[in-house]
């Protein structure tokens, strides 16, 4: 299979798909590589070290485009890209469709096949493909929101860990996730007062048991949230749905419950946003106030670690693509009903619901 790797183009976002080292695994398969210039240079990857590999660098995206049957992707194709889209290719990569009206219009449009990394599963239910990314937009999330708790960058003015006599932040997780765990535990390891909320009640003892004992565990209610609003200083919101768009934890009514100054940082905003005044930012311009409250909605908060987020993306994935070049994707999801998951439009028909749901449109079968 011929396997095409462009470079991102989305704000800031200096991840790769495909390091030198999975090129190398392509290539010794009997597979071709075509990596666009510079693709890896913001991961730390020169053009030399993947043609050191056996791939061969091309020009432009478009050239790229032009010669891949697979396009192996970080992020969504974003409008330049959607007319570079060829019937019959295979496109990998995070798509989020269900918050993108514009983009599932466009890839529909397209007549290929579009295979999200976010709706992988493994044989345990779970999410595979973007775990590695959870973890370290968890991680970060807490580290941008100490940046923004700052006074200089709108914040209130407090030290998440406080000092001794001086009380540290109070920090509050919306779910128990992947992302939440590590942002409750972040928090937690700078000293911060972090509460963290779920539906799920074995969850939630999962949690008392092994968080540290300054995370305290809150059952995930309105009125619960609304209670802790008035005394906390940074929310993160981490609330997800495998492929479907994430509901409104905190409405615009209730931002007047909180103190100006006050930080959220919304790491659902690639599934739509789980605050209702959340709209995506870009790592170049990352935040708005709305009624005094900061909002941190990048939506590829990872894009900010590209070397140790690459690595952590394509440990996870480059098996996959693997399966699907050595097989073909047909015959890889026939054999991988997880794989098959991560089908979303075939040939301009959706055959994953939540993203028929999304917009109120037909969803198909996936007929392998």
């Amino acid at each position: 299979m011929i396997i095409g790797v462009p470079k991102e183009i989305k704000n800031n976002e200096n991840r790769v798909a495909l390091t030198p080292a999975g090129a190398k695994e392509f290539v010794k398969r009997g597979h071709q590589v075509y990596v666009q210039h510079t693709a890896g240079l913001g991961s730390g990857f020169a053009d030399e070290e993947y043609e050191a590999a056996g791939a061969t660098i091309l020009p432009t995206i478009e050239d790229v485009y032009n010669i891949a049957e697979m396009i192996i992707k970080v992020k969504e194709p974003i409008e330049p890209e959607y007319k570079l889209v060829k019937k019959n290719q295979v496109l990998f990569t995070y798509f989020h469709f269900a918050c993108d009206r514009a983009l599932t219009d466009a890839m529909l449009d397209a007549g290929a096949t579009f295979i999200a990394y976010e709706t992988v599963t493994d044989r345990n239910g779970a999410l595979p493909l973007l775990i590695p990314m959870s973890e370290v937009a968890g991680r970060m999330s807490i580290q941008e929101g100490a940046r923004f708790l700052e006074k200089p960058q709108g914040g209130k003015g407090i030290l998440l860990g406080g000092v001794p006599g001086v009380k540290p932040a109070k920090v509050l997780v919306l779910g128990g996730g992947v992302v939440g765990r590590n942002a409750a535990l972040m928090a937690a390891g700078l000293g911060a007062d972090v509460t963290i909320t779920d539906i799920s009640l074995p969850t939630l003892r999962h949690l008392a048991e092994v968080m540290p004992k300054n995370v305290k565990t809150l059952y995930s209610s309105s009125y619960n949230i609304e209670q802790e609003l008035p005394t906390v200083d940074l929310v993160i919101g981490s609330v997800l749905i495998p492929g479907a768009k994430a509901p409104h934890l905190i409405t615009r009514d209730m931002l007047s419950l909180m103190r100006p100054g006050t930080v959220l940082v919304d790491v659902a905003i690639d599934q739509g946003g789980c605050f209702e005044t959340s709209h995506p930012t870009t790592h170049s311009e990352p935040t708005y106030e709305i009624d005094g409250i900061v909002h941190y909605c990048v939506a590829n908060i990872p894009g900010a670690v590209p070397f140790t987020s690459t690595l952590a993306l394509t440990n996870a994935t480059l098996p996959y693509a693997l399966r699907l070049a050595d097989k073909g994707w047909k015959q890889a999801c026939r054999e991988d009903p997880g794989l098959a998951r991560g089908v979303n439009i075939v040939e301009g028909k959706i055959v994953f619901q939540g993203v028929a749901d999304a917009f109120g449109m037909e969803s198909f079968s996936l007929n392998l």
